[in-house]
């Protein structure tokens, strides 16, 4: 009876200490996830393209451009794909970086374990998240599971491999497959464990089962909280699997109006309608540029080549996320191969400018925050609907308002919405203005001003 007793009080107390460290990890991980969601919040995302962003394409010599970076007001990095390429079936000499070997391993003409181990500690001392780019949807022809599992992929009518599109370097995964699930989940997690990456960029989310990301967005945050971002525009990925997601159609709106097939209106459009198909949580990732669109669409200078700058500016005042591919700040004026070596001339220029300015409005201004607590963003009427798009974004003592001539020729325009007369200050400039719905603005094609009424702002 005694040893009885004893028994029950050690187990009651096992008990008791096994909840109490179960409740202590549940609140640090809710406090872990509320400080990644704030981080996230101001945050600019760029795309790392490892194997051209230097003559060596190495982690290494990538890792030399952190600090500029750092100085820059970058706060994501996206590396792209960074495991060995296939072989069978490969395209170019180097192959896709979507091709995947091993889910496992690293691409040897990046380097070694060591060396992305101290890129993304390097990262992580200056400040920045690191998120690898994540292919679910497909491996490489030579990816060890094709022999090992030929169940785990997608078969034609006539018993051979599917390539999806006219991607045929690659075959495509069958998520029909709980083992293949489950490996695919053990996989991302290693990268996480091991490397201590922060998240995911997803390629073609939207051709993968949003249970199978539901299922392993709980998995990889038993290990820590993680930032995920779909390459897709479908609202129900962003129900619980991703935080954000690409601004595709946003994306295509202002290449149409670059090139003059579309009006300011469009633009008004999009933002009444389609933006709000997503949850108050989901983040829109904005960009005039990514790896896809400067290889195979064209650089901004030759898709946008009087308004790059115009809708540059754009994607850091709309809601949320903007996003600066690899040689965007030096103006990356050549479309860099896709399947073979290429490299970014580097140099200082007008953009590098821009985007620390952008950078600097961004994290200084409350009412540019992305996500639930996003700042309210508010379209204005104007005299010019055809040419002219104005927006509003606010906060709690913190207001922008940005005016963009989106046409070719020069305009004179005045607010036709409610607006509180005040004074601002043009951001670019420094001039000192009162607006209202009297003012008047003289606008040079493709010009926009930016006007901020807030203490923190910057100087000119």
């Amino acid at each position: 009876m005694k040893y009885r007793r004893l028994l029950l009080i050690v187990l009651t107390f096992s008990i008791m200490f096994f909840a109490l460290g179960c409740k202590q990890k549940a609140g640090t991980l809710a406090q872990d996830t509320d400080l990644l969601h704030d981080r996230v919040a101001s945050a600019v995302i760029y795309e790392v393209n490892i194997r051209q962003y230097t003559p060596e394409g190495t982690f290494r010599a990538f890792e030399k451009h952190i600090p500029r970076l750092h100085e820059l007001g970058v706060d994501i990095l996206w590396l792209m794909p960074i495991h060995p390429i296939g072989e069978v079936n490969r395209k170019g000499r180097l192959g896709s970086y979507y091709s995947v070997k091993d889910y496992y391993g690293i691409n040897p003409d990046y380097g070694t374990a060591d060396d992305l181990h101290h890129l993304i500690q390097t990262a992580h001392s200056n400040g920045m998240l690191v998120i690898l780019d994540w292919v679910a949807n497909h491996t490489a022809w030579d990816n060890p599971w094709v022999k090992q599992h030929p169940d785990w992929y997608v078969h034609n009518e006539d018993g051979s491999l599917h390539s999806p599109f006219d991607w045929t370097d690659v075959v495509e995964l069958n998520y029909d497959n709980k083992q293949m699930r489950d490996e695919m989940v053990n996989a991302m997690k290693y990268w996480v464990k091991v490397f201590d990456i922060d998240g995911f960029r997803c390629d073609v989310a939207m051709e993968v089962p949003t249970d199978f990301w539901d299922s392993a967005r709980v998995e990889l945050n038993r290990v820590k909280p993680v930032f995920m971002l779909a390459e897709a525009e479908t609202p129900e990925l962003m129900r619980s699997a991703f935080d954000a997601y690409y601004g595709w159609h946003l994306h295509h709106i202002m290449n149409q109006i670059s090139q003059g097939r579309m009006d300011a209106r469009e633009l008004r459009k999009y933002f009444r309608g389609h933006a709000r198909q997503f949850s108050s949580r989901a983040m829109r990732m904005n960009f005039t540029s990514n790896h896809d669109e400067n290889s195979w669409n064209g650089t901004v200078f030759e898709r946008m080549p009087h308004s790059y700058k115009a809708f540059a500016v754009l994607t850091f005042l709309v809601p949320d996320l903007p996003l600066i591919y690899s040689g965007q700040e030096a103006c990356l004026d050549n479309r860099l191969s896709f399947f073979d070596k290429d490299h970014i001339q580097w140099k200082e220029c007008e953009m590098t400018t821009l985007y620390k300015k952008l950078i600097e409005l961004k994290h200084s201004h409350s009412a540019l925050r992305g996500g639930p607590m996003r700042g309210e963003f508010k379209l204005l009427r104007t005299s010019e609907s055809t040419r002219v798009f104005a927006m509003a974004r606010y906060a709690p003592q913190d207001i922008i308002i940005a005016v963009f001539n989106l046409s070719d020729t020069t305009v004179s325009a005045s607010i036709k919405s409610r607006i509180t007369p005040a004074q601002y200050t043009e951001y670019f400039t420094g001039e000192k203005i009162t607006l209202s719905r009297a003012t008047t603005l003289q606008l040079e094609p493709w010009e926009y001003k930016v006007f901020v009424q807030n203490h923190q702002m910057p100087n000119p």
